[in-house]
This record gives structure tokens, C-alpha cells and sequence, in this order.
């Protein structure tokens, strides 16, 4: 463990969290498509919805209000989401993690993702 990382702790964490993990998404040769060219991502309004996910996730801040797994479904009908896919989302997560942050709350971020790309993978019906 790189001991010069700093712990994942705020909400400036989280901002700086989901902004280096999207860069590294919009350049994936695996998912950066399905957000530019299937999605459509508005990045001025998505990045904030999660900057409030991961805050209500991780911190509790409970600013978040959606149903990220009726996009999500909504989404793999038009474009079918595959095991694959969220493989490299997670992976780009835990990378990200581990490049930026330590302790309690970056580890429980990873837990968190893993758990929520296994539910997102049962529900939209990943092969």
C-alpha cells in the first residue's frame, strides 16, 4: 500500500473519485462507447447524480434520488450489456481507488462496487 495516499473521507473525495474514473472510462476501448455513442451521457449532469451516489453510498449523505438499475435495464435493452462490460467498469473503479485513496472507505467502495455490478448483472441479464 502506497502509504502517501490520502483516505477516501468527503465529499471532495468523492468529486475527486468519480471525476479520474470517468476519465478513465471515456477513454476505454471496452465501455467508453456504450456511455458516448449508446448512452449519450451528458457529462455536466451525470457526473453530480454521481457525485451524489457514491456521497449516499459511501458517506451517507443520502443526497442521492434515482433508480440507477432501471437506466441501467432500460439501457441493456437497447444495447445489452454483458459480463465483460461490467468486468472493465469494475476494474476501472478499483484501479482508480487504488491510484487515489487507502483506508476503511476506499476498501468499502470497492466492496460496494462489487456488489452492485453482481446485482446489476443478474438484473439486466448479462451473458
Amino acid at each position: 500500500m502506497n502509504q502517501h495516499l490520502k483516505e477516501l473521507n468527503n465529499e471532495e473525495d468523492i468529486v475527486v473519485l468519480v471525476n479520474a474514473f470517468y476519465t478513465k472510462v471515456q477513454k476505454d476501448e471496452t465501455i467508453g462507447h456504450i456511455f458516448s455513442d449508446v448512452a449519450h451521457v451528458d457529462w455536466e449532469k451525470h457526473l453530480p447524480r454521481m457525485y451524489q451516489f457514491w456521497g449516499s453510498v459511501l458517506l451517507g449523505s443520502a443526497e442521492y434520488t434515482g433508480n440507477p438499475m432501471q437506466k441501467h435495464i432500460a439501457l441493456s435493452q437497447h444495447f445489452p450489456l454483458e459480463h465483460h462490460h461490467f468486468n472493465a467498469w469494475l476494474a476501472l473503479w478499483n484501479e482508480t481507488i487504488d491510484d487515489l485513496f487507502t483506508g476503511p472507505k476506499a476498501e468499502n467502495a470497492k466492496v460496494r462496487a462489487q456488489s452492485i455490478a453482481e446485482i446489476m448483472r443478474f438484473k439486466v441479464g448479462a451473458k
